[in-house]
C-alpha cells in the first residue's frame, strides 16, 4: 500500500522560504513519478512540480519557475520541494502524489496516490 506523508508547511512572510518533504512508503521513486500540487480555498487543485521515475525529467508550473525546486532523496525515499521568494498567492494546501507520470505538464489526472497535504500560509 502506497502511503505519502507531507511535512514542512507553516507560516512564512512574503519573500521567505519553506522546504516541504514528502516521505513515500510502499513505493520506490524509481517506480513512477512524484509530483507536488496545491489547492487554495475555492480553487481547483493545480500542479506545481514533478520529477520523473528516474529523475531525468523535471517540470514546473510557470507560476513557480525559478523560485521552486523539486528534488529526490533516494536514500530516504523522499521528494522535497524547496520554495523560495514566496508570494501571498503561493498560499495553499500542498499535496504530494506518486505513482504518476511527469510529462509536459504537471497534471492531477496523471497521479494515483495522494498524501493528506500540508498547509502553507504566506502573510506578513
Amino acid at each position: 500500500q502506497v502511503q505519502l506523508s507531507e511535512s514542512g508547511g507553516g507560516l512564512v512572510q512574503p519573500g521567505g522560504s519553506l522546504r516541504l518533504s514528502c516521505a513515500v512508503s510502499g513505493f520506490t521513486l524509481d517506480d513512477g513519478a512524484v509530483g507536488w500540487f496545491r489547492q487554495a480555498p475555492g480553487k481547483e487543485r493545480e500542479g506545481v512540480a514533478c520529477i520523473s521515475a528516474r529523475g531525468e525529467r523535471i517540470r514546473y508550473a510557470d507560476s513557480v519557475k525559478g523560485r521552486f525546486t523539486i528534488a529526490r532523496d533516494d536514500a530516504w525515499n523522499t521528494v522535497t520541494l524547496q520554495m523560495n521568494s514566496l508570494k501571498p498567492e503561493d498560499a495553499a494546501v500542498y499535496y504530494c502524489a506518486a505513482q504518476g507520470f511527469c510529462g509536459g505538464s504537471v497534471l492531477v489526472r496523471d497521479y494515483g496516490s495522494w498524501g493528506q497535504g500540508t498547509q502553507v500560509t504566506v502573510a506578513s
